[in-house]
């Protein structure tokens, strides 16, 4: 599928706080923990503790927290479908959404039990 503007605007002014609570409750179903959850985030973006929590607490956009994120060198590495979108070919005007689908994959992969090491890639 192809990303169009309608779908990028959509994503990108969604509100991250209001997501995350759904990322956590199916991470902890699949018996993963807040602390792998904010592992993985912290690889990709960068966000300790404490500037994810400000991020949620302002309720920062996708926009807003992607754009505030220093994404990882390695995060070009992480390839595959995610809602039915082939990661590495969203096109690069679409780059916030394309960092979105990257962190969905990442959440995918450690609530389908992925060891930490192969989620956080290395070159």
């Amino acid at each position: 599928m192809k990303v169009t503007v309608e779908k990028n605007e959509k994503v990108t002014n969604m509100i991250f706080a209001s997501i995350y609570p759904l990322y956590l409750n199916r991470l902890e179903k699949n018996g993963r923990t807040k602390e792998e959850f904010h592992q993985v985030i912290e690889w990709l973006t960068g966000f300790d503790e404490a500037t994810l929590q400000s991020l949620i607490d302002e309720k920062a956009t996708y926009r807003t927290f992607f754009q505030k994120a220093k994404i990882h060198p390695n995060a070009y590495m992480i390839k595959g479908v995610v809602c039915g979108y082939r990661i590495e070919e969203i096109e690069d005007e679409f780059e916030l959404y394309k960092q979105c689908r990257r962190m969905e994959k990442l959440i995918d992969e450690l609530a389908k039990g992925r060891k930490m090491e192969k989620i956080l890639r290395k070159a």
